[in-house]
Parts: C-alpha cells; sequence; structure tokens
C-alpha cells in the first residue's frame, strides 16, 4: 500500500481526495476514507488536496498512525 489515510480524516471525511483520484481507488468507510491498494496507482493527487492532511505514504507512517493501515487493510479484506 503507498498510501494510508490517518486519524485527521475520522469523522471529517471531506472528500476532496476522493474527486480527484484517476482511478476511483479511494472508498468510504464508516468513519473515514480507504485507499484500496489493489487499485492505486501511486498518483499521489490525493495527498496534494487533503484539505486536513491525512493521507501519508506506508513508510512514513508514525507508530501511532499504524493502526489505519491496519484499519485500511481489514476494510478492503472484506
Amino acid at each position: 500500500m503507498a498510501f494510508v489515510i490517518t486519524s485527521p480524516c475520522v469523522s471529517e471525511k471531506s472528500g476532496e481526495c476522493v474527486d480527484v483520484c484517476p482511478v476511483d481507488c479511494i472508498v468510504e468507510g464508516e468513519d473515514q476514507f480507504y485507499i484500496n491498494p489493489n487499485t492505486c496507482i501511486d498518483c499521489g493527487m490525493c495527498v496534494m488536496q487533503c484539505p486536513v492532511a491525512a493521507i501519508v505514504e506506508e513508510f512514513d507512517l508514525r507508530p501511532e498512525d499504524e493502526q489505519y493501515l491496519q484499519k485500511a487493510e481489514e476494510f478492503f479484506s472484506k
């Protein structure tokens, strides 16, 4: 997974990231948006448009944000 949506998105769900994604890989969940790693082309458009700076590269995740990677993996394994 190249990008992960983290805590600033929870309950915010602005949606600008969805509008700019060229491959429609961002999906709305119950409390936040998720990026589908199987569809994402790593273009970074979502990162630039996120008004709450919630989207980070997987390798830049802080330890306290690693739970959001797990949360996304669980969301797309259903």
